[in-house]
Parts: structure tokens; sequence; C-alpha cells
């Protein structure tokens, strides 16, 4: 018999149609562990809306959460529809699936507005650095001297994913490596408890036209050059928080608005990643040491959400009815009255 979840639905319930991507590619391993995340966190799924837009990586909600409702958007367009959607009705948890083509070229600006607004909801970039979808050309994340079958050689600087995040005040800023699945999921966890836009930029190899191990988004490079900048445990809020055999000072606790707790066990880094400077100037770092540094870069558990700073209604929009609606009588008498 299938183990079940806390509200009694089966892993299964979690899934959405075969995949018809490349075996191999890093997003159907994006995918696994979205299912496992919201599986072991006994999230219904019809509490949970799928957007996304126009690549391979934004045929997501076909491959997840199948009980779900979903929206495969115009190309760089999603941030606008996720808006949309997560304002009608803020009870939903919104899970975008995005990608370097659709994010950091022509979607650029959604990108940036939505990281302002702070709209709760998580934001995934499949960071391949090329257009697998239309069959590998170089795109905006394509390091410097990248040379792609018959695309010739990336002479532009890349766009960094988590340094515009940062510059567009982004409170949760992650990234991570397809080929490290525990701190996906881990990261995942704790991006869909968080009262703003998170956004992980995964990198995620195409098997199909960018996994030479020069490359800096394929599998070889990633597994060589990651450096995790801490460990991470997700602790719920219904969980008792106790605390493990750390030794003094090498861990630190962010708790987010509903309680739940991100553990960060420090390695080889005396990090902060409460700290705006600490996270630019790490970014900087690794960029230079052409380091793929993972793990939680930046998080303001403090700063309120869209919902919060526009003081909308505890009901959803969508539920409110005509007579919420509607001015009272005395309302539109006393704006006539202002009118002579």
């Amino acid at each position: 018999m299938a183990r079940t979840n806390a509200i009694g639905l089966e892993k299964n319930d979690y899934k959405g149609a075969p995949t018809t991507l490349c075996q191999g590619c890093g997003h159907n391993s994006i995918l696994s562990q979205i299912i496992a995340a919201t599986y072991e966190m006994d999230m219904l799924p019809e509490d949970i809306v799928k957007f996304s837009g126009i690549g391979c990586s934004s045929k997501a909600p076909t491959y997840m959460l199948s009980r779900s409702f979903g929206f495969n958007s115009l190309h760089g367009r999603m941030p606008s529809i996720a808006t949309g959607a997560l304002l009608g009705d803020r009870t939903l948890t919104g899970i975008a699936m995005s990608g370097d083509g659709d994010s950091a070229s022509i979607g650029m600006g959604q990108f940036k507005h939505i990281m302002r607004r702070n709209i709760p909801m998580v934001y995934i970039v499949a960071n391949n650095g090329t257009y697998g979808l239309t069959k590998g050309q170089l795109s905006a994340t394509s390091e410097v001297g990248l040379t792609l079958k018959k695309q010739g050689t990336n002479l532009l600087q890349p766009i960094d994913i988590c340094m515009e995040a940062m510059a567009s005040n982004a409170t949760f800023v992650a990234r991570s490596f397809a080929g490290d699945p525990k701190q996906v999921k881990t990261l995942l966890k704790a991006a869909l408890r968080h009262n703003g836009t998170a956004i992980i930029d995964i990198i995620s190899p195409c098997v199909s036209f960018n996994n030479a191990d020069n490359s800096m988004h394929s599998y070889g490079w990633g597994k060589a050059h990651e450096n995790p900048i801490h460990d991470l445990t997700f602790i719920p809020a219904r969980d008792e928080i106790t605390v493990e055999d750390f030794e003094e000072g090498t861990s630190q606790d962010v708790t987010m608005h509903d309680g739940s707790v991100i553990r960060l066990k420090k390695l080889d880094k005396d990090y902060d990643p409460t700290s705006r400077a600490a996270a630019v100037a790490m970014l900087e770092e690794a960029a230079s040491n052409q380091e793929l540094v993972t793990g939680l870069i930046y998080i303001d558990p403090e700063r309120p959400s869209f919902y919060d700073v526009m003081g909308m209604s505890k009901t959803p929009l969508n539920r409110l009815t005509e007579t919420d609606l509607r001015p009272a009588p005395e309302t539109m008498q006393e704006i006539n009255d202002a009118m002579f």
C-alpha cells in the first residue's frame, strides 16, 4: 500500500503527465523535487497554482501537480499572469518555473518588477545557459567564451540571476544545482514558506546542447565547482524545534513569518544570509573565482509582502460578493454632494 502524507494523499497525487523533456535534463530533477517538497509539506494540490512562460522549462505545469490549476503564459510575461492570479486569490500558493531565456532575456523587465513588488510566490529559474527549445542558441546567462555547435562563441558578459534579484530588492535569493536534489528540495520548502517572492536560480544542465564539461552549466562543471555555503535544514512550524548538537557559533536559525525555521549550518564560510552587503560581496567573489556557490544567499523575513503593503482584504478578491463591492448609498450620496 502506498504511503500517504498527513492529509491522506499519495505522492502520485502530486505528479503530472509523463515528461517529454530529454532524458537526463536537469529540469526533470527540479520537477521531481517540487513534487517531493509539496507532498512532504502536506500541501493540498488544489491550493497551488502553477505558472510558466515559454521554453523547455516552461513545460513544467504539464509535468507536475496535475490537480492544480496552471497557466502557460506568453514568452517573458509570466510574472504579470502570476501577479493577476495571486491578487485575485491570495489563498493560493504560487509556484512559477521559468528559464534563463524566458526571464533573463525577453522577460527581464517583468522579472525585476515582480521582485520589487514582493508578491508571495516561488520563482524558479531553470538556468541551462542555452535556448534548448529552439535547438541550442546562446542565452543571456551563457558565460564568456562558451562555444556552442553552429552558434559560434559568446563574447558578451552573462547576466547573473541572483545578482539581478539582489539589485531588484528581492527578499529571498537562493542558488542551487539540479545535481544536488537534497539541497534543491530544502530550498524549495523554505521558499514555499516565505512571505514574498522567493527566487531560486537552479543551474540545470541541458544534456542535448550545453553539457560539455568545460561549460559552467554542465553536470561535470557543476559537480567539480559547486561550493555550498552551508548545510540547510527546514523545520515546519508544527514540528517541535530542537537544537542539534552544533558547536557554538556554527549554526544560524532564520524564523519565517509562519513560525517555520530555516537552520543553516556554516561550512567553510562565515556568512550571514540576512546581510545584503554580504550577499552582494559573496556573489562578486564567486563570479571572480568561477565558483558555483549554492545555498540561501539572502533572506529578509521581515519585509511585508505586496498583500500587506496594499492592505488587501483577507477575503480573496474573487470571492467578494456584489454587496461587498458596491458602495453604500450614504457613501455615494457623500461623493455626489462633494461634487457641488
